[in-house]
């Protein structure tokens, strides 16, 4: 059964490298900022166009927010926004949640992603009582791939020609991570 305060209560995560804290209107800018980098726009196919209005309105109403959970990803070094996450589309009935997560430039290639879906996947099993997480990844991104497989996820399946990228065509990878696989890595077995 999923605790639904823990998707109410927005939690505050701590890693050695990252903090993941809940997304609010602190982050307008930073959020806003990062939507403009080119290759994160590439890495999470966006071609949608944000203003800051639209932004700050979203970072304004994450907390109220009783079916997800929104995070900003904070550099514990630094205290610098470095991305956000979501864990989406939670189905009650099936313990089961989409996951998203978006890096600014800077940030990738130091283990902050990995931390940081570590991090949310222990919450999401162990606290809230998820079963299993799903995403999306292009077939162009082979770190966000090697990353997610770090944290138990595997690929299940593939949506061919889902991302009219440039003119060229990708595919989409979907891949999941159930519980018991989440735990028995976390655990080193």
């Amino acid at each position: 059964m999923i605790d639904r305060a823990a998707i109410a209560d927005k939690p505050t995560l701590f890693g050695s490298r990252v903090a993941l804290v809940p997304l609010g209107p602190e982050h307008a800018e930073d959020s806003f900022a990062a939507t403009k980098e080119p290759e994160g726009r590439r890495l999470t196919g966006t071609h949608r166009e944000f203003t800051l209005d639209v932004i700050q309105r979203w970072c304004e109403t994450r907390a109220e927010q009783t079916d997800r959970i929104d995070l900003a990803v904070i550099d514990r070094a630094t205290g610098g926004f470095v991305g956000e996450l979501a864990l989406n589309e939670i189905d009650f009935d099936n313990l089961s949640a989409g996951y998203r997560i978006a890096l600014t430039e800077g940030a990738t290639g130091r283990g902050m992603g990995t931390e940081a879906t570590r991090l949310v996947l222990a919450y999401a099993f162990e606290r809230i009582g998820l079963h299993r997480v799903q995403l999306e990844v292009y077939d162009f991104n082979p770190r966000a791939i090697a990353c997610y497989r770090k944290c138990g996820f595997e690929i299940e399946g593939t949506l061919r020609d889902a991302l009219l990228w440039d003119g060229q065509w990708h595919d989409a990878h979907v891949m999941a991570a159930v519980a018991p696989t989440a735990r028995r890595l976390r655990d080193g077995g």
